[in-house]
């Protein structure tokens, strides 16, 4: 429906995290973390931002029914979760600075997709996932393909296993088979970064290939 509306040009998708900048043009305009920050529970961070007209201004699609994880600050506040569970794929929209120069410094060999039409296989690309509580910060979900780390992790709330939905619109379960993949869902019980041996990379490789596809 965004694309739809904008000549099929995909939602921004910005990485906030570390810094005071903030815009609603975004996908989602909140910055999350383990203190007692209004980003993790002001929903208008959700409702004013890029998205929010498309979805009927509804804010519990952007949290998981699994996901109450809060810190103990948190919880002595009387939270019972924070505002969202789900990040969107980083090669997937305008990434401003990073991707001005049509390619996202991040990962400068893979395409980065700015409109829905420039996505070769949209049964295949991923736009949306459960993101790990401890890496969830802004909606910027980053893994780089030249550096063997979990930089973001998935989030492993469903028997090991973690939401994703692609571009067609068909969403599915993943399930992974490296234990280091699925650390607890508790604040700071990711032990982030996670540096991945080559002999047991097929989860991050999985994620990798589903991100984007490379330049050449």
């Amino acid at each position: 429906m965004y694309a739809d509306d904008f000549e099929g040009r995909l939602p921004y998708n910005l990485g906030m995290a570390g810094s005071s900048f903030r815009t609603p043009l975004n996908w989602v305009n909140n910055v999350m973390s383990w203190g007692l920050d209004s980003d993790n529970t002001n929903t208008s961070t959700l409702t004013g931002a890029g998205l929010g007209p498309f979805v009927s201004q509804a804010t519990a699609i952007y949290r998981c029914p699994s996901d109450h994880v809060v810190s103990a600050a948190q919880s002595a506040a009387g939270w019972d979760g924070r505002i969202r569970s789900y990040s969107m794929n980083a090669m997937v929209g305008d990434a401003g600075e990073i991707s001005s120069s049509g390619v996202n410094t991040n990962n400068p060999d893979y395409v980065q997709f700015f409109k829905i039409t420039q996505i070769p296989q949209p049964t295949e690309i991923f736009v949306f996932l459960d993101e790990h509580p401890d890496s969830i910060n802004d909606g910027y979900f980053l893994e780089r393909d030249y550096y063997p780390e979990w930089h973001d992790l998935p989030a492993t709330y469903h028997n090991n296993a973690t939401a994703f939905s692609f571009t067609d619109g068909h969403s599915t379960l993943h399930r992974w088979t490296q234990p280091d993949t699925y650390r607890p869902p508790i604040p700071d019980g990711a032990n982030l970064p996670i540096s991945v041996p080559s002999s047991g990379n097929q989860d991050l490789e999985w994620v990798l290939g589903h991100m984007s596809v490379d330049h050449h």
